[in-house]
């Protein structure tokens, strides 16, 4: 069985000409968008369905994007709040020193002295950098808010889960 990876979500049509907006879920939209390229629509209580990019091309903080053999809007209206998703076996290899959200979450993160302080359980991205938002074991603690930046995240080994940072003074409470 394939497993698929989140890549945005169809969130209205636009225009008549069987346009959709999507908000983005992927750091590789002009790859993952690309013409000709397969993507897959997941909506609750429906199959699965391919769709194939016929155009993208961006609006706002919008992609807007058309399918093959969907001209009008009433081919795309239905398709609003579908998930769109690649599979994985589509991915690429990253260069060295990158790698997918799905790689590292979960992975647990340690300090240089071997101190652990929970696992990445979500990757936020606000900005400038990520954020790395850390659960520690215990259930009553708060959850980590960590920068990915050179300076705090010192080693990442995804094969392996783990994950070495230097905490700058007073980040923890």
């Amino acid at each position: 069985m394939t497993d698929y990876l989140n890549v945005g979500k169809i969130v209205n049509t636009q225009g008549i000409k069987g346009e959709v907006r999507v908000i983005s879920q992927t750091d590789f939209a002009d790859e993952r968008y690309k013409v000709g390229n397969t993507l897959y629509l997941f909506q609750d209580k429906k199959p699965m369905m391919p769709l194939t990019i016929k155009s993208h091309r961006k609006h706002k903080n919008f992609d807007i994007l058309s399918f093959d053999n969907h001209p009008w809007i009433n081919d795309v209206e239905h398709y609003r709040d579908g998930i769109l998703k690649v599979a994985m076996t589509d991915l690429t290899e990253l260069p060295a020193n990158e790698f997918y959200y799905h790689e590292i979450i979960g992975a647990n993160v340690f300090e240089e002295d071997g101190t652990h302080l929970g696992t990445i359980k979500e990757i936020l991205s606000p900005g400038a950098n990520d954020v790395w938002v850390i659960q520690q074991p215990a259930k009553n603690q708060k959850d980590i808010l960590i920068p990915y930046i050179e300076s705090v995240v010192l080693s990442v080994d995804a094969a392996n889960q783990k994950v070495v940072v230097e905490i700058p003074e007073g980040l923890i409470d």
